[in-house]
């Protein structure tokens, strides 16, 4: 039986969680996540996982935060005047925004605390900092 090497087009079914449990990701009644094995499309504790499977095989992979989505950076996480926000935009803690930088790129970003005067914004990637577990199944190489 074929096992998967570095260049393999792999489909997986996988479900993702925190080591508390929670579930933050599954392909659950999706179309299964396809990509190219070691190609850097998707985390790489996820990615050095999969040499080595066979079709059908199932497996569980412990990920942490540095192979995943890598530490939380302080640099991300910003106070801007609260009145340089329009009023329409909602900010309660935990909204994900949409900011444009500098070169016009378009960058999500969560805020993260509010006062009276300023309104922090994080964009960290919201799983950056944590250690992640994939149950996962190979359905497909090629």
């Amino acid at each position: 039986m074929t096992e998967v090497k570095s260049g393999d087009t792999v489909a997986i079914h996988y479900t993702g969680t925190l080591t508390d449990g929670t579930t933050f990701d599954s392909s659950e009644g999706r179309d299964p996540l396809e990509f190219v094995v070691g190609s850097g499309q998707i985390i790489p504790g996820l990615d050095t996982a999969m040499p080595g499977m066979k079709e059908g095989e199932k497996k569980t992979v412990e990920i942490p935060s540095e192979q995943a989505y890598g530490p939380v950076n302080p640099e991300m996480r910003q106070a801007v005047p609260r009145e340089g926000i329009p009023d329409e935009i909602p900010l309660e803690i935990g909204t994900q925004l949409q900011m444009q930088t500098p070169d016009g790129q378009a960058m999500p970003v969560m805020v993260v605390e509010v006062d009276e005067s300023t309104v922090t914004l994080d964009a960290n990637h919201p799983l950056a900092g944590k250690d992640l577990r994939f149950d996962i199944e190979l359905t497909k190489i090629g």
